[in-house]
């Protein structure tokens, strides 16, 4: 083909811009033969084969099959209008082609379950994308979900022309044929339909090539060669870089100026020549031949069902399947394929937002080609004075008069007996050099040029005609008659951005951003699900335009205006359910037994449209999809007690709690007994004691199910705590947090009529040979009562009194820091023991294990360092004048013999008397136990008081120091 800078390399040149010869029911689909259509073709294709093969061969075998595809698909009665996704040439000819034949039926390559949501399209802006969604799968491997499947629509497509005719034109008949979207993931599995030719980046920050998600991509007219080294070949002969470039230069431009016959006819060669050197993929090539049987099986299907005449129909495709060779091709064709029946997996339908990145990302197309297209689209309508085709309303605009007249059936013309071979003057015609292209060029230059100066650059008049005569000098390199937009970006990064980028944008971007930008489509009010509405209304309040992309901020005054804690609960769960970024809280928080009375938003809705919008395929509210979602999170099979509590948390959050909180607290029981190991015991204990304040101030009576739960997880727990402090497996803070639970919920659960005598008993059974674990367990023994706190510390005195055990006092310590989780009195004890380790040990000792003391108590005991703080700023004194004079507590003698009858402090004395002199503390204590005896005070001979000290010496320790340092 001519027009390449290779001889015999397959890239289109210009064509004729003469108008289409063809019209009505029987041009391009003409009944005339195709045997003396193209036998001049085939003869030069046969003398080629045998001048570049050394005789007739496998070569000569492709190119004749080529012809016989092309031949065969312009026979075909029912008109097959081959296609190029997001192509303006192929969008072009479609509105040109429509307008002149009035077709009753347009079968479309879309899926066959996406029909309903087409006249949604006139709601929107575009680019949007038709999504096809499943978030629970029956028939799939649970791993795939959720599922999404999406074929994204731009104005400057063939599919967008086809669907504005037949929703806008009455009579006409919109069947979409291709295969639904359960059978895409039945055919294809988890593998995405293309490859990237180079990675698109994010616009300006903004991550818009992430609109639509993990989704499979579905378009019309994939049209890509398949066969690796023939897409080298066409790059490296074209001089181009990507394979969007060689097709917009040898494709795209010169088919804008084709008629109808030559548009199909290259279009149909293109087709058969990727399709006959794709390699042998069997599962490729079994999707495609499954899918053309699907297509051609329901056309058939519906023109036997309606009896519509082939003549009055029209068939739109890529140009990649209209050079099918099933047996099914045609009306007439054979074949008895049987539809495969779907899955049972539930999927709904919706509009999301697209753009042009996201397309580009997601269909491999290099970065700005969609956005080129829009142009070149703009460029091909004002030249050629075609209508397009646009929804009634489409965009918020009101339908035009020539919208109107457009949308009046037109009288077919005379039809041509043949369709003539218009290949062979097509690929022989030399380029044609537009004569406005120099002016383009010229302001192009000067565009980037102020561009490039609001962006930072040193740019300049010279640099302007720079890029211009660069662009004119690459393209004459790469023997093209005219600079293509990809050379002028090539000459605009070479002359303009030198070494530096100024600004955060490149000179690349900056010239996508010339040539159209990154548009972003958005769904209209009226297409969006229940749910979106819903939000959108309840969010209302705020006086926000919150279907615009880009950050809001909403101030809720709540106490001024109490109607906005309605919209507060709203943004609330959306934080719960959307993406990091769609409602963030700058001021306020939300917590159990808590309620700001003034919070702060950014919110983004606009910019998370899509995340939005699947939410609504959930439920149609949100309170019914966080619902859901508690109890897809509760009743999992890889659901945790922690996990079971949490979801019962956020019930109570964001549902009122109610039923739903005691339905998921009951099933946290059943996941706690069937659990055997204490991986979660330490968010258990810290989410369990959340809700237990909670209810206690907020519900006159504990619910049914903490008291059962608080029953079983002590039992539970002393059941696994010997077995936690031998397991290598649990951290010392899990078996710290097991201690937690059981010290801390020890009152309830006594008083709910658990055995103390288990825990004494699991204690006693606890062997651990861990330096962490032997003083975690000290710390359970103290608590028991099994160990006094003299003997504590007589234990730790030993440990640096040997030096053998002086290594690994700082594990010791460690195990200390932790069990203040479940018993936090002995914060002194620990403050003492690392005290007495900087006063004894020597340097020589001391400094080396310091590093692993510091490292330790931050890596495991972090949260638990402010108590120890806090400690040691009420034992040490306040200023340095007092340090000299000052003697430690743990070292102090006391002042007095305690009295015969019991070794009592005198400060515990004090304690007693403090007691005695406020008599109705102990009053409101007694009431509770249910003792109801007289007081016997100081005075009354045997003191009671006394008595009670001298049985609980510990107790009256503490008051001692307490009063002394008063």
């Amino acid at each position: 083909m001519s027009g390449s800078p290779t001889p015999g390399s397959p890239s289109p040149t210009p064509g004729s811009s003469s108008s289409s010869s063809s019209s009505g029911s029987g041009s391009g689909s003409g009944s005339g033969s195709g045997e003396t259509s193209f036998a001049a073709l085939r003869g030069q294709l046969q003398e080629a084969a045998a001048a570049f093969a050394d005789g007739p061969g496998a070569l000569e075998g492709i190119l004749l099959g080529m012809v016989d595809d092309v031949d065969r698909a312009v026979r075909e009665p029912l008109e097959i209008f081959p296609v190029c996704h997001h192509s303006p040439a192929s969008a072009l000819a479609m509105a040109r082609r429509l307008r002149e034949k009035q077709p009753k039926v347009v079968y479309l390559e879309l899926c066959e379950d996406m029909a309903p949501l087409l006249t949604e399209l006139r709601n929107c802006r575009l680019p949007v994308a038709v999504q096809a969604f499943a978030s629970d799968v029956d028939g799939f491997p649970a791993e795939w979900a959720p599922l999404s499947v999406v074929a994204p629509v731009t104005e400057a497509s063939a599919e967008y022309q086809a669907i504005a005719y037949a929703l806008d034109t009455p009579g006409v008949e919109l069947v979409l044929v291709d295969r639904s979207s359960d059978h895409v993931f039945q055919w294809d599995g988890r593998h995405g339909e293309h490859s990237p030719e180079e990675p698109s980046a994010p616009a300006d920050g903004v991550p818009e090539a992430a609109l639509h998600g993990e989704a499979v991509g579905v378009e019309i007219g994939d049209l890509r060669p398949r066969f690796a080294e023939l897409e080298v070949h066409l790059l490296r002969h074209g001089k181009v870089r990507h394979w969007s470039e060689w097709w917009h230069q040898y494709v795209e431009v010169p088919l804008g100026s084709s008629d109808h016959d030559a548009y199909r006819q290259v279009m149909f060669l293109v087709g058969s020549l990727f399709r006959r050197l794709a390699p042998g993929d069997r599962d490729r090539v079994r999707v495609d031949e499954e899918r053309e049987r699907y297509m051609w099986t329901r056309m058939r299907e519906h023109l036997a069902a309606t009896g519509a005449d082939p003549e009055d129909c029209l068939y739109v495709c890529g140009a990649f399947h209209a050079a099918s060779r099933v047996e099914e091709f045609g009306v007439a064709g054979g074949g008895s394929y049987v539809i495969p029946p779907r899955s049972a997996t539930t999927w709904q339908h919706g509009l999301i937002p697209s753009s042009h990145t996201a397309i580009e990302a997601q269909f491999g197309l290099a970065s700005g080609s969609v956005s080129i297209a829009a142009t070149q689209w703009a460029k091909n309508l004002k030249r050629t004075r075609v209508r397009p085709y646009r929804l009634d309303g489409q965009g918020g605009t009101k339908k035009s008069r020539a919208a109107a007249k457009a949308a009046a059936p037109a009288v077919p013309t005379a039809a041509t007996e043949t369709a003539a071979d218009r290949l062979t003057g097509f690929l022989r015609q030399p380029p044609v050099l537009d004569t406005l292209d120099e002016a383009e060029l010229l302001g192009w230059s000067v565009e980037i040029v102020r561009a490039a100066r609001r962006g930072g650059y040193p740019a300049s008049t010279a640099d302007a005609i720079a890029v211009f005569e660069t662009s004119i000098l690459l393209a004459g390199v790469r023997d093209r008659a005219k600079p293509t937009p990809y050379d002028f970006q090539d000459a605009a990064i070479t002359c303009i951005e030198k070494d530096a980028v100024p600004g955060r944008r490149d000179v690349r971007r900056l010239v996508e951003i010339m040539m159209g930008g990154d548009r972003v489509g958005r769904v209209g009010y009226d297409a969006l699900p229940p749910l979106a509405r819903d939000v959108h209304d309840r969010l209302a309040p705020l006086g926000l335009k919150l279907q615009q992309r880009g950050v809001r901020r909403a101030l809720l005054d709540m106490d001024a205006h109490p109607e906005l804690r309605a919209c507060s609960d709203v943004l609330w769960m959306l934080r719960r359910l959307m993406p990091h970024g769609t409602a963030r809280p700058i001021m306020g928080e939300r917590k159990l037994g808590e309620r700001s009375i003034q919070e702060s938003w950014d919110l983004a809705l606009g910019t998370h449209e899509r995340s939005l919008i699947e939410l609504g395929y959930e439920g149609v509210s949100i309170e019914q999809v966080l619902e859901q979602r508690l109890r897809r999170e509760a009743y999992g099979p890889r659901a945790t007690t922690a996990g079971v509590l949490a979801a019962v948390e956020d019930a109570t959050l964001y549902l009122r709690g109610g039923r739903l909180a005691d339905e998921l607290g009951a099933h946290a029981l059943v996941v706690l007994a069937g659990e055997r190991t204490v991986d979660g015991a330490p968010e258990v204990l810290r989410r369990m004691r959340g809700l237990l304040a909670y209810y206690r101030t907020a519900e006159p009576v504990l619910p049914p199910w903490v008291e059962s739960f608080v029953k079983a997880g002590y039992a539970h727990y002393c059941t696994l705590l010997p077995m936690a402090f031998t397991d290598e497996d649990a951290t010392v803070g899990q078996v710290a947090a097991m201690l937690g639970f059981l010290f801390g919920m020890e009152s309830l659960a006594l008083s709910l009529g658990c055995d103390r005598a288990q825990l004494e008993l699991a204690v006693a059974q606890s062997r651990p040979t861990d330096p962490e674990r032997t003083a975690l367990l000290w710390a359970a023994r103290v608590q028991l009562g099994a160990l006094s706190r003299g003997d504590l510390r007589e234990r730790c005195a030993e440990l640096l009194a040997n030096p053998m055990a002086v290594p690994a006092y700082p594990r010791y310590l460690s195990g200390f820091v932790h069990a203040l989780v479940p018993v936090p009195g002995l914060a002194d004890v620990v403050v003492e023991a690392v005290s007495n380790a900087f006063g004894r040990l020597p340097d020589r000792v001391l400094l080396p294990w310091l590093p692993t003391l510091i490292t330790t108590l931050r890596s495991g005991a972090a949260d638990l360092a402010p108590l120890l703080t806090r400690e040691a700023g009420r034992l040490f004194p306040a200023g340095l004048a007092a340090l000299d004079a000052w003697v430690p507590p743990w070292r102090a003698e006391p002042s007095a013999t305690p009295p015969a009858g019991g070794a009592v402090a005198v400060g515990a004395d004090r304690g007693a008397a403090l007691l005695f002199a406020h008599p109705a503390t102990l009053d409101g204590v007694a009431g509770l136990l249910g003792c109801d005896g007289p007081w016997a005070g100081p005075g009354s001979g045997a003191s009671d008081g006394a008595e009670l000290v001298r049985r609980h010496p510990d107790t009256a320790d503490a008051w001692g120091s307490l009063l002394a340092e008063g």
